[in-house]
C-alpha cells in the first residue's frame, strides 16, 4: 500500500486554541467544514495531545487560520512543543476572544467553536464544533500543507494524523531539531544553524 497517495490529499494550516486554567495550542492540517447552515467543522487530535484534554474539559476552541506571511517559528513554537509544560503564546501576537486566545498577527481569519461531539478515531480523536464567531483578519493566502513542506521546509511531527516515515531515507544519517522538527541529513557541522528557527547544532539530535 503506498501511504504516499495520502500526501496528494490538499491540507491546510492552523493553530488550534483553547484555555482551561492557562492558554494553550498546538498545530494541525486537519480541518473540515461539514456544514453551512448553522455551520459545523470538524478538527483532528491527536489523543496524547495535551490541547486535546483542555478541549474537552472547557468545550470550545479557536482556530487561527495561517498566511504565507506567517513567522516560521510560530509554527516550530506550537508544533512541537507541549502547552503542558510551555506557554507557547508567551511571545506571541494574539487576542483573547469569547474567552479564548487567538492569534491575530499574519493570520487570514479566526474561528471560534463550541465543542458539540467527539468521535474516537483510534489514536485521533475527532472534534465537532458549531461555529459561533468569526472573522476575516486580512487577505494574505492561506498556507496550505504542500507550501509548508515545499517551501518552508517543514516536517510533520510524529503525533500528526499525516505523519508518513520516510524509509528511503532509513538509512542516512539524520539528525532533527528539538525546537522545530526541521530534519538535517548527513553529518551536522559544529556551526550549523537551523534554516527554520534559527538555533544552533547543540539543539539537533541524531535519529539515524
Amino acid at each position: 500500500m503506498d501511504k504516499t497517495v495520502l500526501q496528494d490529499i490538499s491540507y491546510g494550516m492552523y493553530i488550534v486554541s483553547s484555555k482551561a486554567s492557562k492558554n494553550v495550542g498546538c498545530v494541525i492540517n486537519t480541518l473540515t467544514q461539514v456544514t453551512s447552515e448553522n455551520p459545523i467543522i470538524s478538527i483532528c487530535l491527536n489523543k496524547d495531545n495535551y490541547t486535546n484534554q483542555v478541549i474537552k474539559k472547557s468545550k470550545k476552541f479557536a482556530i487561527s487560520i495561517l498566511s504565507e506571511k506567517c513567522n516560521p517559528n510560530i509554527i516550530s513554537q506550537f508544533g512541537f512543543q507541549t502547552s503542558e509544560n510551555v506557554d507557547k503564546f508567551q511571545n506571541a501576537v494574539y487576542q483573547e476572544i469569547s474567552g479564548l486566545p487567538v492569534l491575530t498577527e499574519n493570520m487570514c481569519a479566526y474561528i471560534i467553536c463550541e465543542l458539540i461531539d467527539v468521535i474516537d478515531a483510534e489514536s485521533h480523536d475527532v472534534f465537532m464544533g458549531r461555529v459561533i464567531d468569526l472573522k476575516k483578519l486580512n487577505n494574505i493566502n492561506p498556507m496550505t500543507y504542500k507550501y509548508y513542506h515545499e517551501v518552508i521546509k517543514g516536517k510533520a511531527p510524529k503525533k500528526a494524523p499525516t505523519y508518513i516515515e520516510d524509509k528511503k531515507e532509513s538509512n542516512e544519517e539524520q539528525w532533527v531539531c528539538s525546537i522545530c522538527g526541521y530534519v538535517h541529513k548527513g553529518p551536522i557541522p559544529e556551526d550549523f544553524v537551523c534554516p527554520i528557527c534559527g538555533v544552533d547544532a547543540s539543539n539537533f539530535q541524531k535519529i539515524n
